[in-house]
């Protein structure tokens, strides 16, 4: 069965960047240290990205965070998503127009532009025919930003929230939960690792 899951990084005081971001500072002042544990060598830590890369049959992200990565300072052969593992899952875009241009066009880019619910849709879709073909669970993963998560969240498109929070407190920056309204989580998985402290959780 796919899974919708809400998937990102967070710092203890609930941001998900630091201030200013945008696309030459993408996580914004201070925000690199949100995904240290990307990065690290420990073998939890190494083992969590390969894991996600794993069951990723699409990923879905919004406007801001595509310009971010798509642009200059981007994603590169080192650095993007699951780089240095196997497999690269099509990616879904929520925007309101399609870019005219792509530099990674080696990636499998589709934009939606009629809302967040339709491209989790089309990322569902995407990831239930790699599932078909591969004969095993792929899920779609919502990789952010941050408003791109929240609003799935607020609109109850969300199966799993799998948070990865980084010992550092922002001050500022963009939060991840803002609508204010309560929820049920169910805590399924907490790892403690040098860098951060991968948790899961159910949302009902």
């Amino acid at each position: 069965m796919t899974r919708i899951i809400a998937d990102i990084s967070v710092s203890l005081d609930g941001f998900v960047t630091g201030p200013d971001p945008g696309p030459d500072n993408g996580l914004g002042t201070g925000g690199d240290a949100l995904h240290t544990w990307a990065f690290s060598d420990d073998p939890d830590d190494r083992r969590i990205v390969r894991e996600a890369t794993d069951r990723s049959g699409a990923v879905v992200l919004g406007r801001h965070l595509f310009d971010v990565v798509d642009g200059p300072n981007g994603w590169d052969d080192t650095v993007g998503y699951g780089a240095g593992e196997v497999g690269k899952p099509p990616f879904v875009v929520v925007t309101s127009s399609p870019p005219t241009s792509v530099r990674l066009t080696d990636l499998d880019w589709t934009f939606v532009t009629t809302g967040l619910p339709d491209a989790v849709a089309a990322a569902r879709e995407r990831a239930e025919a790699a599932s078909a073909s591969s004969g095993k669970d792929l899920d779609v993963v919502l990789m952010g930003g941050g408003a791109t998560v929240g609003s799935a969240l607020e609109a109850g498109l969300v199966d799993v929230l799998s948070l990865h929070l980084a010992p550092v407190v922002l001050g500022a920056g963009t939060p991840l939960f803002t609508d204010g309204k309560p929820r049920t989580l169910v805590q399924r998985t907490v790892t403690p690792t040098s860098t951060a402290t991968h948790l899961t959780y159910e949302i009902h």
